[in-house]
Parts: C-alpha cells; sequence; structure tokens
C-alpha cells in the first residue's frame, strides 16, 4: 500500500517559529504530553540525546574532579525555611506533599525544586576540618518546580538536570571553582552540541535566590533570542552561615565554608533544536545524535540487497550508532523520515550500487551526497563525521557581545514592535507590508517614531533602520503573521503592553510625539484590553475609538 505522506508538514520557523518547534519535538518523537499538566513522557529518541549529553558532561565534570552523589527528592519545610532569600525565591514554584498513606505529615514536605538546603543538611554533619575540604558533588536527578506556562524541554514542571554543590574553605577557591565550572559548560556547548555560547554575570535583580553572585552561558537561537543553557552560581557563605556548616581551620579556629553551585538541564534538547534544526526537522550534531548513520535499502526486495544492508550495519556498528531502515516503505519515505529525525548521514545502497561496489552518503546538514566505495567506508566515515560536527559549530548563530546593549535591543525593537503592532491594528501579512500601501505606510511611520524616541533617550541609531527593517521584511513569506496576532486572536496572553502601551509611555516621559502609536494604542487598548469605554494605563490615557 502506497504512503499517504511522506511526512507530516512541518510548519516554517519563519512563519511561526514556535509553533515550528512544537511541530519538530512531536513529529520527531521527542517527548509527548501526558495527563499530568505541565509534565511531559521523554521518549526513547528524546531520552537517547539526553543520555549521550548526560555522558560527555558527566567525563567532563570527572577530569576536574567532581564526584556524583544522590540526595533525597523531599526537602522539610522547616530546613527550606533556614535561607529566607532562598526560600522566597521559590515559593511560589514549590510543590508541597501533605500526607503519607493515610496519614497526614507532621510537616510539610518539599518536592525539590533545586537542593541546596540538603546538601547544607548534609555538608553540616559531614564536615568538620579543613581536611574534609573541598567537597566537590553533583547529582543527576529531577527538580519539579511549578511553573504556569509550559513549553516541551524549555519549561516543564518536572524536569531532567544535574545540580552541582561544593564546599570550600575560602572565598578564593570557591570563586574559582564556580568560574570552572561555568566554562566546563561554555566549552561543552561549543565541542558537543556544537553551540556557541556567550559567558557573563547575571544582574542583581536575576541572579539565584541566596546567591551573592550568578554567572550563566547564553546560546543564540534561530529566532535571534537567547536562551540561559547553565548557569553557575558563588553562594559565598551566606548558606553556611543560616545552617552553621563550619570546619576547623589550620589555625584551629572555627570558620564558615564557601558553597558554589550549578546546573544544565534537559532545556539543552531544546537548545539543540532550536539552533541546529531546519524546516524539514531536526538536525543533530554527530556527537550526540542517538543515531549517526542511517542505512536505508533500495529496492529492498532485491535478492541480496537487505543482506548487504545488515552486513555493512554490523560492520560500521563497531565504530558509530548505526540502524537499517528496514521498514516496508517507499525509499523517499525514509529519505524524508531520515532527515525529519535529523541522523547526520544517510547512506543509502541498492543492486546497482552493490553491482558497483559502492553506496550513496548523504549529508542531512548539507544534504550533500557523496559516493563511496563500500571498502572504504570504515576510513572514509570518521573523516566526514568529524568534518560535519566542525561545519556544525561554524555555521551555528555566533553570539556577539554589545557595546551598546540599549542602542542594539532599541534596534530590534524597532522592527519587532511596529510590524507587530501595525499587524494586529490592520489585521495584516507580511504581503501587506511588503507591497506600497495603507500597510506599509503605518509600519514605516512607527519605525520613524521609534527612531525619535531612541534619539530623545540618547541612543541615536546609526543605521537608516526603515530601509533596514523592509529588508527584514521582504525575506518573510507573504502569509506570515506576527505571534502577538496569533496570542491575541487565541485569546491568549500577549505582548501587546510591552510592544504598544509602553511605547507611548516612554513617549509622554520623554516628550516625544508619536501620533501613529497613540492611534494604534487606542484601538487596541478599547478592543482588547478592556470593557469600560476609557482606561488609563499609566499616565497616558487611552479612550475606546468610535466604530
Amino acid at each position: 500500500m502506497a504512503d499517504k505522506k511522506m511526512v507530516e508538514a512541518i510548519t516554517s520557523m519563519e512563519e511561526d517559529f514556535a509553533q515550528w518547534y512544537t511541530d519538530v519535538v512531536k513529529k520527531a518523537e521527542l517527548c509527548d504530553y501526558t495527563s499530568v499538566k505541565g509534565c511531559m513522557v521523554i521518549k526513547p529518541a528524546g531520552y537517547a540525546i539526553w543520555e549521550l549529553i548526560q555522558k560527555e558532561l558527566d567525563a567532563r565534570f570527572k577530569a576536574v574532579g567532581v564526584q556524583n552523589v544522590y540526595l533525597p527528592m523531599f526537602i522539610p519545610e522547616s530546613l527550606l525555611d533556614k535561607e529566607k532569600d532562598h526560600v522566597e525565591g521559590f515559593a511560589p514554584e514549590v510543590a508541597w506533599v501533605t500526607q503519607g498513606g493515610l496519614n497526614e505529615l507532621p510537616e510539610r514536605l518539599c518536592v525539590r525544586p533545586t537542593s541546596e538546603t540538603l546538601f547544607c543538611d548534609f555538608y553540616k554533619n559531614d564536615i568538620h576540618s579543613y581536611r574534609d575540604l573541598p567537597k566537590v558533588y553533583n547529582q543527576w536527578c529531577s527538580v519539579v518546580r511549578w511553573e504556569k506556562e509550559t513549553r516541551p524541554f524549555l519549561r516543564s514542571r518536572e524536569f531532567l538536570w544535574q545540580e552541582g554543590h561544593t564546599a570550600h574553605a575560602t572565598a578564593e577557591e570557591s570563586q574559582e571553582r564556580t568560574l570552572q565550572m561555568l566554562n566546563v559548560y561554555a566549552k561543552f556547548l561549543e565541542e558537543v552540541l556544537a553551540i556557541p555560547a556567550i559567558k557573563g554575570q547575571k544582574t542583581e535583580k536575576e541572579k539565584f535566590a541566596g546567591a551573592i553572585a550568578t554567572y550563566t552561558v547564553e546560546a543564540l537561537m534561530h529566532d535571534g533570542k537567547a536562551l540561559q543553557s547553565g548557569t553557575s552560581h558563588n553562594f559565598g557563605d551566606g548558606f553556611a552561615k543560616a545552617f552553621g556548616i563550619q570546619f576547623a581551620d589550620k589555625d584551629n579556629t572555627l570558620k564558615y565554608v564557601h558553597q558554589t553551585s550549578w546546573g544544565m538541564t534537559t532545556r539543552l534538547i531544546g537548545a539543540l533544536i532550536m539552533v541546529h534544526g531546519d524546516n524539514e526537522g531536526l538536525v543533530i550534531p554527530p556527537r550526540v545524535a542517538p543515531i549517526q548513520i542511517c542505512i536505508v535499502p533500495v529496492m529492498q526486495k532485491k535478492e541480496g540487497v537487505l543482506d548487504k544492508a545488515y552486513e555493512l550495519r554490523d560492520r560500521l556498528a563497531k565504530d558509530f550508532r548505526v540502524k537499517v531502515d528496514d521498514s516496508d516503505k517507499t525509499p523517499g519515505f525514509k529519505f524524508a523520515e531520515a532527515e525529519m529525525r535529523g541522523y547526520p548521514i544517510r547512506v543509502e545502497i541498492g543492486p546497482k550500487d552493490i553491482e558497483a561496489g559502492k553506496c550513496v552518503i548523504c549529508r542531512r546538514d548539507t544534504r550533500e551526497k557523496i559516493e563511496i566505495a563500500l571498502d572504504e567506508l570504515e576510513a572514509k566515515l570518521p573523516e566526514l563525521l568529524e568534518q560535519i560536527q566542525k561545519d556544525f559549530r561554524d555555521s551555528a548563530i555566533d553570539g556577539i557581545l554589545s557595546e551598546q546593549i540599549q542602542r542594539d535591543a532599541l534596534e530590534k525593537f524597532s522592527y519587532v514592535s511596529p510590524i507587530g503592532a501595525a499587524g494586529l491594528y490592520l489585521n495584516a501579512t507580511a504581503g501587506d507590508f511588503q507591497k506600497e500601501g495603507k500597510a506599509r505606510e503605518l509600519f514605516c511611520t512607527m519605525i520613524r517614531e521609534i527612531v525619535a524616541l531612541a534619539m530623545a533617550m540618547g541612543f541615536p541609531f546609526e543605521k537608516d533602520m526603515v530601509s533596514v527593517n523592509l529588508q527584514i521584511l521582504s525575506n518573510l513569506p507573504p502569509e506570515a503573521t506576527t505571534s502577538m496576532q496569533r496570542d491575541v486572536m487565541a485569546h491568549r496572553p500577549s505582548e501587546v503592553d510591552g510592544l504598544v502601551y509602553e511605547v507611548v509611555r516612554m513617549a509622554h516621559r520623554y516628550q516625544v510625539p508619536v501620533p501613529a502609536y497613540e492611534k494604534v494604542a487606542q484601538k487596541l487598548q478599547g478592543e482588547i484590553m478592556c470593557e469600560k469605554n476609557s482606561h488609563t494605563e499609566g499616565n497616558v490615557e487611552i479612550k475606546r475609538e468610535e466604530k
């Protein structure tokens, strides 16, 4: 029976990046939703990626002196309460156990959102002397955080991760370990996942609850957004003082230990998808590809074809992760499925290839096809996979440290805000903006108002932002709409306040006229955000537009 479709269609990332991501996750069978809201089933294809990530990362940990342990998943409420900033930071996300069997518990137990307090309780009883230091421990486990909004791999109520927790005799050692683990993460992202990342320190507002400093590695996605991919925290002696973790130093005086914590999660799988994936599906670097080579027999019912495919598999399985697609689907379907699942190399072999003593190799990343003699496969494939890994790294989106972050942010805003605002106001598509007319005129006018606002704020643009943004617009498919349009139409939370109303508020603050934004804000405020005939947002009164 003929296959109905080769592969289900995947939404173009240019059209709707969020939907593209969801399509890839579902159709590549990486995970699935469950009856437990906000939690996911990680399917074999997804978990195999996590196993390879875990294997590679764990080896790097051990190389810098890290030992693995495991602590309980339950935390007594009294323990959590010992560090005030920490408990306040996690309180909104905590899940509680109040009953064991048929009996109510005498004290609530927190299902671990992170394990700082448990490690502190453990260290308090395990550390007595400077000879006991440092403690450099890590655990692989799951944690629970009751997130309001979830998305597979990127944010879920239960997720897998590793969390390192260390204790040191001095502040200098603690800071050294904090930065050391940050660098381990950065090198892992670059060398294994082929994801270049920017390292930096988070602001006071963004730092981990209870830390004196938080450092992060951020990877840049296809949609231009940065994804936090790993963090390393220096706790100083704050937790030690809260929990009484002291040691007798060489001078026989009691001192508090200095601590660190650092972690990476299954969010890395989401990063992998968003950095390397394309409109055909997954694209996976060889080092973390569960299947590195997929052998597709062509005309497999012909005598000897499947046997040769199995022979090649057995030969290559000594050095590579290999499978044979011996399903009864058409070769075309198999090719498309191999691309959608992201196998780095596809080997095509049929009767004529066998007769000629060769096969066809297809690279997933470039779709380049190469003929290779069958007796040269063992010699050629390692070189090819290494080259693919290198090409992955070279082709990824490099993060650039900004010399003027405010201006750079406003440059991006000068496109995102006008296209979102004008698109929603006129219910327009990219095609409407790409041609001369009312939509394009409004879009350009709103860009100029952002340019004037940036000038008043002290961040003048060095480019013609109208031309720049029209060029960005020209690359979109005509049917494309903005995420804000889709969110509003679907009655979901949207970015209207930040992309439209905030411009009006800032314009009033800096005394910049923005008549186009005022007009759009009036209509949106009246139609979307309130049921009253008038509404005051900040210092700006926005009235319902008369129909």
